[in-house]
């Protein structure tokens, strides 16, 4: 006899629309006569294991909606990779409470969680349907045209160059801002929509989907302040060596990794702080700033894309429907469908799990320190509507009588 149970869960980092996810499926959900109790895990997957559970089902419809438009991870999130014999443990907490459905909103990891689960409920001749529900700022979930989370944080990001572009104007320098994307450097060329004019910033933009020079660097800030009398410079927190090794690991005396062994590239101001360093050192040039975006870009609750807060919602809505019409599990995936229009696919979850996309070649320019056109069209629709526009005096120079 059916339980009329689900779980949903968030996993990873944070983003300003997750919760537009969660609360899709919540009142999906509760739409459905089969569907009985719609439990939450507090804390992902950790919430899971320790059976940390509450019950969604009485939640006002009015408050979700509250919810929703709040950044952040409502329920809680984890950084919890779960390998094997976690998942089993997953699986025995669901089984346990009679779990027929489980939604599991987050990334590359959370989708191979879903699918290891997935795998051992159908081992186990257990009638669990798995629905992994995209979600990450990084943009690099393979099968996807982008990915909720994404278009908010980069339209944060857009603006924040924009608004580092007519600072560094007012009074000319050198200005680093380095941008959160191990490997995939979607986030950082959103910088690019920030320009307006021709010589705006920023100026150099540099991704981790090509390798970095120090000593390019160098000359290519030289070039440029040489041209403007000033540098704006968009830096991926991934940028790496012809060896795979990143730059923050090569310039830095002491090395920080995170819980799963990587070298630690966010929230340090490292890597800021060093190409700064070497700017100084090695151009004489006086007046330069860094700056580390870290987690400002992922939760900012004033900078949110409309069109990212109604595609996060869908996808939740979808995952639903999916599960409650469909014979499969999978992963929700988001498909242009038009020059500014989407609709919605469920990929298998082998086809998502564990991979990671990066920015496509056409996406950036010959030089590798910029984006194309393409990318520029790619992006602004998703950017929502309502971006902030900057303009300029048009001086008429007034002859000069002392100064001749």
């Amino acid at each position: 006899m059916s339980s009329g149970k689900i779980l949903v869960a968030q996993g990873g980092g944070p983003t300003a629309v997750i919760n537009q996810s969660l609360a899709g499926v919540v009142l999906e959900a509760r739409r459905f006569r089969d569907v009985s109790l719609v439990y939450g895990a507090l804390h992902g997957v950790r919430g899971i294991i320790n059976e940390d559970l509450v019950d969604l089902t009485r939640e006002t419809s009015h408050n979700l909606e509250l919810v929703a438009a709040t950044p952040s991870s409502a329920l809680g999130s984890t950084r919890d990779k779960p390998d094997v014999p976690y998942c089993a443990e997953i699986f025995k907490v669901l089984q346990a409470h009679q779990i027929e459905q489980f939604y599991y909103i987050g990334g590359n990891d959370s989708s191979d969680t879903v699918r290891i689960v997935s795998e051992q409920a159908q081992a186990a001749g257990y009638p669990l349907r798995c629905i992994h529900i995209p979600k990450t700022i990084d943009n690099d979930l393979v099968g996807s045209d982008h990915t909720p989370g994404f278009p908010s944080a980069a339209r944060f990001v857009a603006q924040a160059f924009a608004g580092a572009n007519l600072d560094n104007a007012s009074l000319p320098g050198v200005y680093v801002g380095v941008v959160m994307g191990r490997h995939a450097g979607f986030l950082t060329a959103a910088s690019a929509l920030g320009k307006k004019f021709a010589d705006d910033g920023p100026h150099l933009i540099y991704l981790p989907e090509r390798v970095f020079s120090l000593e390019q660097f160098l000359k290519d800030v030289k070039a440029c302040y040489a041209r403007y009398g000033r540098c704006v410079i968009a830096v991926s927190e991934g940028i790496h060596d012809a060896s795979g090794t990143p730059i923050a690991s090569l310039l830095a005396k002491d090395i920080e990794h995170d819980a799963h062994g990587n070298v630690q590239l966010s929230g340090t101001g490292a890597l800021a702080d060093l190409l700064c360093d070497e700017i100084k050192a090695k151009l004489g040039i006086k007046r330069v700033r860094g700056d580390t975006f870290g987690y400002l870009q992922r939760s900012f609750i004033g900078c949110v894309s409309d069109v990212d807060q109604r595609e996060a919602r869908e996808v939740g809505e979808k995952a639903v429907q999916f599960a409650m019409w469909g014979q499969r599990n999978g992963s929700v995936a988001i498909k242009r469908t038009g020059f500014y229009s989407v609709d919605y696919e469920l990929l298998p979850l082998d086809a998502v799990a564990g991979k990671t996309r990066t920015m496509e070649d056409e996406f950036i320019s010959a030089s590798g320190t910029d984006v194309t056109d393409a990318f520029r069209l790619y992006l602004r629709p998703l950017l929502g509507s309502g971006m902030p526009d900057a303009f300029r005096l048009r001086p008429a120079p007034v002859a000069k009588i002392l100064h001749k």
